[in-house]
């Protein structure tokens, strides 16, 4: 991936590449401005002295993971790509336990928060938390982008899914046919759900065929819960017997399991459009159709961040994507706002301390550990977990904070790279 560059007044340049970047930093002329993604700011450049291109940023959104990629304009060179893994079943995972605390303290009538008025109305555009949560590290990330980077376009998966078209595919007279591409949202979701492969025999990079978990003579439909994938040859073993009499009763459980993760992305893409036209820069929009088409044509293999690559109508017919290290990025929050920790039937054990620094480190801070001596003699990089005692914990083993050196504040996310798997176009 390539440096994002800033002018001596910290505005956006064309990235370099990583060799020209150690070049600047070695010879003094830049300093690192930020580790990861790793921005470097000029000392004796200005914006009005550089030949600046222009970059267009594509989003991918998903329900848990979302692809981003920023590509050059005029050279279509893929200069930067992450995969954003969303916290939001985390969210909804610690609002049922905090439903479920306050419930259990009023059945036991001991004491609480009263209850306020019930005539409160949700602002417009309201989203539940897990879901604000998704639609605001997409947000975070694209003005990040545009203040690392020239970035005048943005391109957005807008459409993937037509949730009503999946459980009721007879809605518009489409008919079934086995072997037939019967809507590309049924057949895109089953591979996804499916994770693109024989739910049978677990083969992949086959052609898999559109079948019935309870075939159509036996009483089955073409509702979208009725339906898995499956190799040629598994299909055909299967005949007229359903999962369960084939041998594979967690087949026909799995299928029914509700469209969460297709509901998540429907119900906040309008939302997520009208809040990165608020940034004012162009929006590009395109449908998952379009991205699969685009990603199948240039040879790409399927994954969040190329599938971000690929949005829109704006995809050139080559496309250069290096082979390289893509950052995963993982939001894991800013910290717990619980103060008082209770035990299992609800009452007060241990408080929080109400500062979040001690000895000018917080959680989430990523350190640089030089360790003279003993078991972890060394250098150390990593975020760091703190404790109110000089204790900290980093690499998973304690070290004192006087060996520690800050290279970046905590700002929510995780920060890992990752082997990019994709060939050059």
């Amino acid at each position: 991936m390539r440096i994002f560059v800033l002018d001596a007044k910290k505005r956006p340049l064309d990235p370099c590449h990583p060799a020209r970047a150690r070049q600047l930093l070695k010879a003094g002329r830049a300093a690192v401005y930020r580790r990861k993604p790793f921005t470097i700011i000029l000392k004796d450049r200005l914006l009005e002295n550089s030949i600046v291109h222009s970059h267009r940023v594509k989003v991918d959104p998903g329900a848990k993971t979302t692809g981003l990629a920023v590509v050059q304009e005029e050279t279509a060179r893929v200069v930067w790509a992450a995969e954003l893994e969303h916290r939001g079943d985390v969210i909804h995972k610690r609002m049922l336990e905090r439903a479920s605390l306050r419930h259990s303290r009023r059945s036991r009538k001991t004491r609480y928060r009263k209850p306020r008025f019930n005539n409160r109305r949700r602002p417009e555009g309201w989203l539940p938390p897990s879901l604000e949560s998704r639609v605001a590290n997409i947000i975070t990330w694209v003005k990040r982008l545009t203040r690392w980077c020239p970035v005048s376009v943005i391109s957005l998966e807008l459409v993937k899914f037509d949730t009503q078209k999946l459980q009721n595919p007879e809605i518009n007279g489409v008919e079934y046919q086995q072997g037939e591409l019967f809507g590309y949202e049924v057949r895109e979701y089953l591979l996804e759900k499916w994770s693109r492969k024989c739910a049978y025999c677990g083969k992949t990079n086959v052609p898999l065929e559109v079948e019935h978990i309870i075939p159509k003579s036996r009483g089955g439909t073409d509702r979208v819960s009725n339906l898995t994938l499956a190799c040629h040859k598994c299909n055909q073993k299967k005949g007229n017997k359903t999962a369960e009499e084939f041998g594979f009763p967690e087949i026909q459980k799995r299928a029914k399991q509700p469209l969460k993760d297709v509901a998540a992305i429907n119900t906040t893409r309008w939302v997520l459009y009208n809040r990165l036209k608020v940034i004012g820069l162009s929006l590009e929009t395109g449908s998952g159709g379009k991205t699969k088409y685009n990603r199948t044509r240039l040879g790409l293999p399927k994954t969040h961040w190329l599938d971000a690559v690929c949005v829109g109508d704006s995809t050139p017919d080559t496309l250069f994507v290096e082979k390289d290290a893509v950052l995963h990025i993982k939001a894991i929050g800013h910290g717990k706002r619980q103060r008082c920790k209770t035990d299992k039937h609800g009452f007060p054990i241990a408080h929080a301390p109400q500062q979040k620094k001690y000895m000018g480190f917080q959680t989430g801070d990523i350190v640089k550990a030089v360790i003279p001596k003993g078991k972890y003699a060394g250098i150390h990089i990593g975020r760091v977990a703190i404790r109110f005692r000089p204790s900290f914990k980093l690499n998973g083993f304690d070290v004192h904070p006087k060996y520690l050196r800050l290279l970046q504040r905590a700002d929510g996310y995780e920060y890992e790279y990752l082997a990019a798997h994709s060939p050059s176009q």
